[in-house]
This record gives C-alpha cells, structure tokens and sequence, in this order.
C-alpha cells in the first residue's frame, strides 16, 4: 500500500512540475519525515514549507507528510534520490548505510554544549566536505537543526563507570551506536522503536537512548527512574533535497528553497532549545530523576570510546574528522 502511495505521490509530482512551466503552482511538493506530529522535526518541516510559501509569494508551494506516511526513514531517502519526494527531514543516523562518511556524526561523547556542535556543523569549511557527502548520494544538503543531545533512561542509577555494565539497553540498529554501549560495559539491543514502551514496561530491556524531545513524546519517563545525561551524541536533523529535482527548478526558484532553508534550521534550533527546558520540567515533575555525569566520568566515557573514533576514522573521509574534531581538546 505504501509503494502504491509513493507511486501516487511521484505521479502528483509530475502534475506539479508540468504546471510550474507557467509560473503557477496547482499542486504541492510532498516533503516527507518518519516523525510524529509534536516535534522539532515536524516544526522544521512546516517552517520550511512556510518560508517556501511566503519568500515565492504563493507561486511554491510544499505540503509535509509526518509520520512515515510516505515512507520509513529508508525508503524517505531512495524516494528522494529518485525524485519522487523531493524533500525530506530526518535523523542522520539512517544516511550511514546509504553513505558511509555520515559516520562521522556518530562519535562519541564529543561535545560539552550543543552551542560547540552548532558551530562546528555551520563551518563553511566543514559544510563544504559534508555537502559533497551529499551531492554524490544525490541529494542536496540544505542544513541541520537539531534535538539537542541524545540521553540514557533507566531503572538503575548512573554515577560511575561500573554503573554502566550489564544493562541491557536499546539502541539503533547502528554499528558505531552499539560499539559505543559495549565499550562501557552495557548490553545494547537493537529493538524496533515502537517496542521500546512496552520493552521497558515489561523489562525486557533495563534503559533506552534518545534526546529528551522523543523520551517525553513517546513517555518513556513513565516507565523509568533516572534519566541520565550522558549526552553521548548529538541528535541531528537533516534537511535535504533531491538534486534530481533541484535541476529541474529555474535558479529563482532554487535560492528560495535555499532561502527558507536557512529560516527553518535557525527557528528549529532556536524550538529546540526551548522544549528541552520544558521536557526537562515534565520529567521532573514526574519524580523521575536527572542525574547529570561528572567532568570525570565523561573524560573515563572518551577514554573507552578510543575503539570507535579508531573505526570511524579508518571508514569516514579523513578530511571530514579532522574538520568534524578540529577543536575537540582532550
């Protein structure tokens, strides 16, 4: 049923593209996420389509499809590529498999402040390595917002290292990601997101990971004791187009799109910052507790992280690390 609805989509979308000819948008470009309704990525999406809108008085017009409706994260991507969904906002996590240098975001406990990654990922120099990434995957990278960083819940406190062990924790289903949770001693499971409540509920795993907008969305505090800060990675949102389809727009056209773009990825931010601090407050309010990680254990976190920056390194363009770890002191 999907693929019948991706095929309906593409053939909208040569509706569109045909009427574009006489400057006259009739239908709207589809722009698809894999995620729900009340979240930054969805935010994101519509600023963007919003902005799309206003800049080209009327004549662009973008209409977003949440919650995979058009498509998981996978097959979000392959539309893409090939046109069909032009646009798409998502997590970077899923690009690893269609190209491997976006590894490079999956590092580790890196970073003290989401301000510091903010200015890494804007840097015109690294912009211009990642953007490459991009272009030979066929699509444009159009920029990142983010979801702050990603954090640990569980039924068992976190102070030390050994706290770390033997939990068994839910991860993606990411090489990098599951490296990482070994190194300390846990027990990652890769697990269908949709189980996670019911996982936790039942105790089929002790802990998950995910920024604080998805634990309070999803309620995952419900069925947790502590959320700890460990701030392992940030969670990035991408925004990107098909090149394909980027070709077939007047240059006009294409400086709107990038235009709104940048509108979009500072409003979301600017969202992201705001809704932590309110995630934050529901957790707490619920009597789960917060418990942040030492300057100590973070610098012990690095140390056993050594194994996946060596990995990462000998897979990810070595250009790009150094970019993406120039100002890491350690």
């Amino acid at each position: 049923m999907k693929l019948r609805l991706l095929k309906y989509v593409a053939l909208l979308l040569a509706v569109v593209l045909a009427a574009c000819g006489g400057g006259t948008q009739r239908y709207a470009w589809p722009l698809g996420t894999s995620s729900p309704d009340d979240t930054v990525t969805q935010l994101y999406a519509e600023k963007f389509a919003e902005e799309v809108y206003r800049l080209s008085e009327g004549s662009m017009r973008i209409q977003v499809y949440p919650n995979s409706v058009v498509g998981g994260d996978r097959e979000l991507l392959e539309s893409c590529k090939d046109a069909d969904i032009p646009f798409v906002v998502q997590n970077t996590a899923p690009q690893v498999t269609f190209m491997p240098d976006i590894a490079v975001f999956d590092m580790p406990v890196l970073f003290d402040s989401i301000s510091d990654v903010r200015r890494v990922v804007d840097n015109p120099t690294f912009m211009q390595h990642i953007s490459k990434v991009y272009q030979r995957g066929g699509y444009e990278l159009l920029g990142y917002a983010d979801q702050g960083f990603r954090v640990m819940t569980t039924n068992k406190p976190v102070q030390t290292l050994d706290d770390f062990k033997g939990q068994k924790i839910r991860t993606m289903e990411n090489p990098y990601h599951l490296q990482f949770w070994k190194q300390l001693g846990a027990n990652p499971t890769p697990m269908t997101f949709s189980e996670v409540y019911i996982g936790l509920q039942q105790g089929t795993i002790d802990a998950q990971e995910n920024p604080y907008e998805v634990v309070v969305s999803n309620k995952l505090y419900e069925q947790e004791d502590y959320v700890v800060e460990t701030n392992h990675l940030p969670h990035f949102i991408s925004l990107i187009v098909s090149e394909k389809f980027m070709r077939t727009l007047s240059n006009h056209q294409q400086d709107i799109i990038r235009q709104a773009a940048e509108i979009a990825k500072a409003y979301a931010r600017q969202q992201s910052d705001e809704r932590i601090a309110s995630r934050i407050a529901t957790i707490e309010a619920s009597g789960t507790v917060i418990l942040p990680l030492s300057p100590q254990m973070k610098t012990q976190m690095r140390q056993l992280s050594e194994p996946v920056y060596q990995r990462i390194r000998q897979q990810v363009d070595t250009a790009l690390v150094r970019l993406y770890t120039l100002n890491i002191k350690r």
